[in-house]
């Protein structure tokens, strides 16, 4: 083996990253493969390469057997035992056939397959990068479009942007930077192939994991996310620290924080409420920014009934509904909402009162129409109102006597 060929080996090791005992395989099979084609030699061969002495040896192998059948496979025990007395029925058989021109035209068959094993192996280490990044953001240059497909540089590997994954309202061109979301890595026969995602809510939360320090360290929790991409988001967040506001925090001084990812996300609306484990108030927050009366919970259908006012009906169930259905996706509840006109109407607005003695709730108040200081004094009204009102009626009637 020529100092060259361990020179070159050393250099792949060093700039691709492979190592070298996949380019020793690699280049051991390509002798075997050589070897066979030049030679016209169907029999098993084995290729040993000494990288410390820099030498290459041929070996072929046969099965020590008693009978022989094929003697480009096979060999007798009576002349394997010629060669070394302790071979057995069994055993394998090598001897060199190493030709003197072989290294000649070793190098030059197996200089494709060496070339190939070596793309081979950076493929693989391509695809467990990427893979590793999977659910992650990455920065990427748009390279080239087609009808139906984006397809983004992300400096190893070109990923393909779906036009499912794109956001409609968005326009791309060559050598835009865009971030992207790693959606799915697959090994496929020209190399691993990535996909992305502009729609995905998981992009979303990767931002804000980026622009509120809060939510990288853990301090705010971002529970859960509603996305129509382009369009509108809702996101609800919770804090573990009972001093952090967490919708403070994502939105940041004058709204800095989250006016970065709407611009990155070419001005798409979001909305940041507070989550909370009581579905009253956490259906409350969702339809924001809308104004909630009253909210009743089905907890055995997890379906809500929301009363709003009137004129904030049609804030409340959003444009198309988008604001009510996105709601509903943030909080998993069903929402049905219900203005204050019809809720009254309907009997479920103001609650019943359930928490007041029964004779209160069947007796009939009829204002300030008291006949007797007993009944004023079971109403709340004063005693001393009641005297002061039958003395203003006596005076009268000696006016009118008078």
């Amino acid at each position: 083996m020529s100092s060259d060929l361990l020179e070159a080996l050393t250099a792949l090791e060093k700039q691709k990253g492979i190592s070298r005992d996949v380019l020793v395989e690699a280049i051991e099979t390509a002798l075997v493969t050589a070897y066979r084609r030049n030679f016209n030699q169907a029999q098993n061969v084995r290729v040993d390469l000494n990288m410390d002495a820099g030498t290459m040896k041929v070996f072929s192998r046969k099965d020590v057997v008693e009978e022989i059948e094929d003697d480009r496979l096979q060999v007798s025990l009576e002349e394997a035992r010629k060669v070394n007395p302790l071979y057995e029925i069994g055993d394998v058989l090598e001897e060199e056939v190493t030709p003197r021109n072989f290294g000649r035209i070793a190098a030059q068959t197996a200089k494709q397959v060496v070339t190939q094993r070596v793309r081979e192996a950076e493929r693989g280490m391509i695809f467990d990068e990427y893979v590793d990044r999977q659910d992650d953001i990455v920065n990427g240059v748009v390279e080239r479009l087609d009808p139906r497909n984006i397809y983004v540089s992300l400096g190893k590997v070109e990923a393909v942007l779906p036009q499912n994954e794109q956001i409609p309202s968005e326009t791309y061109r060559p050598h835009d930077r865009i971030k992207v979301y790693i959606t799915k890595v697959e090994r496929a026969s020209r190399g691993p192939q990535v996909f992305v995602s502009r729609t995905h809510p998981g992009l979303l939360r990767r931002l804000f994991e980026m622009e509120v320090p809060e939510i990288y360290d853990g301090i705010v929790e971002i529970k859960s996310i509603a996305r129509e991409a382009g369009d509108r988001s809702k996101i609800s967040v919770s804090a573990h620290d009972e001093d952090v506001d967490p919708v403070g925090a994502c939105v940041g001084a004058r709204g800095n924080r989250v006016q970065t990812i709407v611009d990155e996300l070419s001005g798409e609306k979001i909305d940041i409420v507070e989550w909370s484990d009581n579905p009253e108030i956490f259906v409350a927050n969702a339809l924001s920014p809308a104004k909630v009366l009253d909210v009743l919970v089905n907890e055995e259908e997890k379906s809500t009934t929301v009363v709003v006012p009137d004129y904030q009906l049609s804030l409340a169930i959003g444009k198309r509904g988008q604001n009510a259905r996105l709601a509903a996706k943030l909080t998993g509840w069903k929402i049905d909402i219900k203005s204050e006109a019809d809720a009254r109407e309907l009997g479920i607005y103001p609650r019943t009162v359930v928490d007041e003695p029964e004779e209160y709730q069947e007796e009939e108040w009829s204002g300030d129409d008291f006949s007797n200081e007993e009944s004023a004094t079971e109403s709340g009204q004063d005693v001393a109102d009641i005297d002061l009102y039958e003395d203003v009626q006596a005076d009268d009637g000696e006016t009118e006597e008078d």
